[in-house]
């Protein structure tokens, strides 16, 4: 019996031990959405500041109460308590309400350490996918609007299409549709995060229109280092990301971590070197900006490419999103702050990378395309989903309750319009602080 319960006593040590890794690695997570904040909130205009980051902050309130009271149920059928709504489609909302089934698991009354950690662990993933779109729609938008789309967008389609990729802690038998059926590899979000939100970004910046005086150079960064430090504690956070969506510690958690150092340092220097050949200088938010595309590129394939061609695809992504970002002004669509060119294109690059690239799936080893072609698929049905019914919900809301500021409120400043308050403020009638 002494070997049994020493197998028993290792296996519980280390079932706590990834529950707690998952709790570490929701808090970087959460992180994310403030760092998305500052990455932003330095782009705008300083008259913008506070409601480009009010967008962000307001995610996270709104998306985690949702998250907690029928997200979860929506998005993961097969927790404690959970059951189908729409078999491989959608979970029933209301079997794990308020998450009150997970908080006494099958030996009896106590909460269930795993599914509150994975649960906690993707609120923060829907939470971000929200804050997201925000970057395109940035100097122009209502706050109140937006809450109202953040609600209806996340409802209708982030937890719905969680539900079709995320869904595979059932060993791949009892998952949602896209994981199952069509057998896409996507670790950790490259289609239900960035591609979800690129577009949707997409659809609310032709909803919305242009801003006044659309034009290349229009807005220069207000505050670069408030960036940069944005791209900081998105990288940072992004371990979490990447390396938490194994929820274990084990080998490819490592894997993902590495490929998470690796391939957005390449796309740095892929944008840098791109920067410099198209415009004649490297700059700062171009570095900033090529770290990001390569994070986002690498989030689905963190788990199957090795380093080699996780670096390979940070150079190639960091190259082309530094050319795509510049196709709104030939296209026409304002997308303010690059969602479209960096989340929704990069997320494509990583998703569709795998088919040729990824280790044991991918053309280069399988000698076939079909995962090329179910990476595809995959990718299309959320670009679609997701952009034509953000469409819909941006009209509707700018037909009954207005979504957009006026162009005379956009010029004042939308952070005095719709919030009533400053980022920068300085009272030329206060003394100097002597020493």
């Amino acid at each position: 019996m002494a070997p049994i319960l020493a197998d028993a006593t290792t296996d519980a040590i280390t079932t706590n031990l990834n529950s707690l890794w998952l709790l570490v690695a929701a808090a970087l997570v959460l992180l994310m959405t403030p760092g998305v904040a500052f990455f932003y909130g330095g782009m705008v205009k300083a008259k913008s500041v506070i409601s480009m980051m009010m967008m962000s902050f307001g995610a996270i309130a709104l998306v985690a109460v949702l998250w907690v009271l029928y997200g979860f149920s929506m998005a993961f059928p097969n927790a404690d308590g959970g059951k189908w709504l729409i078999h491989g489609v959608l979970g029933d909302p209301l079997a794990n309400a308020g998450l009150i089934p997970l908080l006494t698991n099958q030996t009896g009354g106590t909460p269930d350490l795993n599914a509150l950690a994975f649960a906690g662990f993707q609120a923060t993933f829907a939470i971000i996918t929200v804050a997201l779109i925000s970057g395109a729609i940035a100097d122009r938008a209502k706050f109140g609007s937006w809450m109202v789309f953040a609600g209806l967008w996340v409802t209708l389609v982030y937890f719905p299409v969680a539900c079709w990729v995320f869904n595979f802690s059932a060993g791949n038998t009892d998952g949602g549709w896209i994981v199952h059926v069509l057998k896409v590899n996507d670790f950790a979000g490259g289609t239900a995060v960035h591609i979800n939100a690129g577009a949707a970004g997409l659809a609310l910046a032709i909803v919305l229109g242009r801003r006044v005086g659309f034009a290349k150079g229009m807005v220069k960064p207000h505050n670069v280092p408030l960036t940069l430090l944005g791209a900081s504690l998105l990288w940072f956070g992004w371990f979490g990301f990447n390396a938490g969506s194994e929820a274990a510690v084990d080998g490819t958690a490592a894997l993902a971590w590495i490929n998470t150092l690796a391939a957005p340092a390449a796309a740095t220097l892929g944008w840098l070197i791109v920067e410099k050949i198209k415009d004649g200088k490297p700059t700062s938010i171009g570095a900033a900006s090529g770290a990001v595309a390569g994070l986002v590129a690498i989030t689905p394939a963190c788990n199957i490419l090795t380093p080699f061609w996780g670096m390979v695809l940070g150079l190639v992504v960091g190259g082309v999103c530094a050319v795509s970002i510049d196709l709104k002004w030939r296209l026409g669509f304002d997308d303010s702050l690059d969602v479209v060119g960096i989340h929704f294109v990069g997320g494509w690059i990583g998703t569709l990378w795998i088919g040729i690239f990824g280790s044991g799936i991918g053309l280069l080893d399988t000698g076939s395309l079909k995962q090329f072609g179910a990476q595809f698929l995959g990718a299309l049905s959320v670009s679609v989903f997701s952009f034509f019914t953000a469409a819909l919900l941006g009209w509707l809301i700018q037909k009954t309750i207005g979504f957009r500021v006026t162009s005379e409120d956009e010029v004042a400043g939308v952070d005095t319009t719709v919030h009533g308050e400053e980022s920068y403020v300085f009272d030329e009638s206060e003394e100097p602080v002597r020493a």
